[in-house]
């Protein structure tokens, strides 16, 4: 199979958008099939042995936004793939989705940005509506739109897209995983955060507007607790305001075998986002054995099972999250049957079975793309 693939977000930029568009990648390595990407300016030239093209970009809160360029409809008449797959496509995906239906190439769009929900948290008023039509009109010109959660599909649906199917993320099974906390990298970074026997309570991910990551001031005076913050972004002064005088240690950007150690390191895992799609970082935790404390809102709702494997709090509520993170610090046999059902519930998510999902899906798009051009073919008489 040859697929193109053209994302909003790829290296050196690291989100959630590219971690998965990295995976696909590998698959399709893996398994043989040939694939170009489409990225804005700053990505490397290759990847996974596929190379990668650029096109000019904008620096938006330190995120480099790909503009529309002729070059991408020269790339897609070029190398002529079986379909495109469209990462959280916005400015670049749009006009890849549109340039692909030119060219009657099957196209599948991947829904991962809450672009509406940013809308709403700045108080732009009606941009937010506006945002909501500007994901229809991108999404409607596409053969089929995977959405990641429950809460997604909703929104989709309310505002008319059809051609919507589940499609979450998958995890890294073994580089998160209870074992890693015997690792001596992981063993060393434990004491440096826990220095105290405290318990640590973890993040990771971007420490941007949408994380929400300042909400930790609720932790504020609880006893025999430290925080860990893996990542950096726009907001972290703000953060570090915010949390001033609080025991926290910021471990900056991490990947690989760091980042698996730092998992390990923790005790539970706190999100505060109210806008995830869907929450690959609280799979990652789970994967890690960490029991996890996160908003009762969008992605997470299908992660976290209340009272199971973590918390889910009332997302405008504070003492809430305080409440359920101080429950879970007091009570070690709580985190570690929390942590062990957390575990359990990722076991199915392996990435080779998620990417095997989506091959299936591209294989759809085309087969209905293709049988829509047969019925165009034979008169109206001879239809059944």
């Amino acid at each position: 199979m040859r697929v193109a693939v053209i994302t909003e977000s790829f290296l050196p930029t690291i989100s959630g958008v590219t971690t998965s568009v990295c995976r696909v990648l590998d698959h399709l390595a893996r398994h043989g099939h040939d694939a170009i990407v489409i990225a804005p300016a700053g990505a490397p030239p290759e990847y996974a042995g596929f190379p990668v093209h650029t096109v000019p970009a904008l620096a938006y809160r330190q995120f480099p936004v790909g503009l529309p360029s002729p070059f991408v409809s020269r790339l897609l008449q070029d190398f002529r793939p079986d379909v495109l797959h469209a990462a959280s496509p916005f400015l670049l995906g749009a006009q890849g989705i549109a340039a692909a239906n030119r060219l009657d190439i099957p196209t599948v769009a991947i829904y991962q940005t809450d672009v509406a929900g940013y809308a709403r948290r700045n108080n732009l008023g009606q941009a937010a509506g506006l945002a909501w039509r500007l994901v229809k009109w991108v999404h409607e010109g596409a053969d089929l739109t995977l959405v990641p959660s429950t809460a997604s599909m909703a929104d989709l649906r309310r505002i008319g897209l059809r051609r919507l199917e589940p499609w979450a993320r998958g995890v890294d099974l073994v580089g998160f995983h209870p074992n890693q906390r015997s690792d001596p990298a992981a063993r060393r970074l434990r004491a440096r955060l826990s220095p105290g026997g405290e318990v640590v309570v973890g993040y990771v991910g971007r420490i941007a507007p949408e994380k929400q990551v300042e909400r930790f001031r609720a932790l504020r005076g609880l006893d025999g607790i430290r925080l860990a913050l893996v990542g950096d972004g726009p907001s972290s002064d703000l953060v570090r305001r915010e949390l001033a005088g609080m025991p926290v240690a910021w471990l900056g950007r991490l990947a690989g075998a760091d980042l698996s150690a730092a998992y390990a390191s923790f005790d539970l895992f706190l999100h505060a986002g109210t806008e995830e799609t869907f929450g690959q970082t609280i799979q990652e935790a789970h994967a890690a054995g960490l029991p996890v404390v996160a908003p009762r809102a969008g992605g997470p709702i299908d992660l976290v099972a209340h009272g199971e494997d973590g918390f889910l709090f009332a997302p405008n509520d504070e003492r809430d999250l305080r409440r359920f993170v101080s429950r879970l610090a007091t009570d070690g046999a709580l985190r570690r049957r929390m942590g062990e059902a957390g575990r359990r519930s990722v076991l199915g998510r392996s990435w080779e079975g998620v990417c095997g999902a989506l091959l299936g899906y591209y294989e759809r798009a085309i087969d209905e793309r293709a049988a829509v051009w047969a019925n165009t073919l034979v008169p109206p008489s001879m239809r059944r």
